[in-house]
């Protein structure tokens, strides 16, 4: 299971939500190249990196900063925010990204974005399903920065991609995120007995190292880990090992 050390991007600068709320925002570091760097050091192979001005906006605002961290990275860059459009995958790409993560449009759009992940490659797409919990059972796909439901369902999203269609998927509980309350361990065996043909990243409360062998077993491809790593709960390294 790869371990995806998130760096998100407001204003500049490393942070993280509380449950994708922009007014519950904490700034960890002033200089996001400080922990590129620092998640290097520790062994990363690849980075999440999130534009959250871009997500706001509906449409890429970091564009410059992302390029240059792609360009000082040695490790592969996956990074999203506000994503709308053919032409933003292209220039995320054409940064040195390995990666890019298309949220909303995925759910909105997904004919437009069946055409792009052929186009670029399946290897280098990512789609990110946002989800909360949906009345009666089941999940939601919220989209445009987690502030509306789509009124799709996780199950309806995914069909919009049949086996072949897609490799890398995202999964964010958003009620899980940042809040250090461990992840969606049901949600997960869920998806991955639902379309075992993706690779699953998980996203959203992992709090302690003792949630990564839960989340491999059962059947996560990755795990996107923010808080936890800039509170200190464990280190990178650690992650890599128990992933």
């Amino acid at each position: 299971m790869l371990i995806y050390p998130a760096i998100d991007l407001k204003d500049g600068q490393a942070v993280r939500l509380l449950h994708g709320e922009f007014e519950k925002v904490t700034v960890y570091d002033d200089d996001p190249f400080n922990r590129l760097d620092s998640f290097e050091e520790s062994g990363a192979e690849w980075v999440h990196v999130v534009d959250l001005d871009g997500a706001r906006a509906g449409a890429p605002q970091q564009h410059g900063l992302i390029a240059n961290l792609a360009a000082a990275a040695r490790a592969h860059i996956q990074t999203g925010g506000g994503v709308r459009e053919r032409d933003d995958v292209e220039r995320l790409l054409d940064t040195g990204a390995a990666r890019v993560v298309v949220g909303s449009t995925a759910v909105m759009r997904p004919t437009e974005v069946r055409n792009w992940i052929e186009r670029f490659d399946a290897a280098r797409v990512c789609l990110a399903l946002d989800v909360r919990p949906r009345e009666g059972g089941g999940w939601n796909v919220a989209v445009r920065g987690w502030k509306e439901d789509s009124g799709i369902t996780l199950t309806e999203a995914l069909d919009f991609y049949p086996p072949g269609a897609v490799q890398h998927v995202l999964i964010t509980d958003v009620s899980r995120d940042g809040a250090l309350t461990g992840p969606n361990i049901q949600l997960m065996r869920e998806i991955v007995r639902l379309r075992p043909d993706l690779d699953i990243q998980a996203s959203g409360g992992v709090s302690g190292l003792g949630d990564l062998k839960p989340l491999r077993e059962a059947g996560a491809a990755g795990v996107i880990i923010g808080r936890a790593l800039y509170e200190g709960k464990f280190t990178l390294a650690e992650a890599i090992d128990a992933g």
